[in-house]
């Protein structure tokens, strides 16, 4: 396990316990560290996917925004530009999700009613989980955005 994927799991440990929820959590924690590309208006987009959109149960919020995350390498801009490099990624990240934690629901991931103790616990650990996992993708993919900069990452191996 890399240094970097340590620290994005660390950094999500402290910013979940700190009271952001699981999707908040992983697009603040990379934001910082591909170096603030997303101003803090941008950031309030991922709230309402917390608890499966709305404490729904649906798609976890901490794999939402880690698909928003790898949209900033593979996104689109414009309609012309192919689909398929982010579709693709997308699509293998969900499935890495889905093999290391069982499922991609809240509703499957995480029993305990929600914000419990029991809860928090479970989710607190998904969400590390989440921005490690996230971490070693990015690496391995070797991605890199060509308009902002990693400092975090720049100086790893990929």
């Amino acid at each position: 396990m890399s240094d970097n994927a340590l620290q994005a799991r660390s950094q999500a440990g402290n910013k979940f316990k700190g009271g952001f929820n699981c999707s908040e959590t992983i697009l603040h924690v990379f934001n910082e560290m591909l170096n603030n590309p997303l101003n803090p208006e941008t950031l309030k987009m991922a709230s309402g996917f917390g608890g499966g959109v709305g404490h729904a149960g649906s798609m976890c919020g901490a794999l939402a925004a880690s698909v928003m995350v790898i949209g900033l390498f593979e996104g689109r801009t414009d309609s012309s530009q192919a689909r398929e490099p982010i579709y693709n990624l997308a699509h293998e990240f969900h499935d890495r999700f889905k093999n290391q934690f069982g499922g991609i629901d809240c509703r499957t991931l995480n029993l305990h009613a929600f914000d419990s103790q029991e809860h928090l616990k479970g989710c607190l650990k998904i969400t590390g989980g989440t921005a490690k996992l996230l971490m070693e993708f990015i690496q391995e993919k070797g991605l890199v955005a060509a308009d902002f900069s990693w400092p975090v990452i720049e100086n790893c191996s990929k």
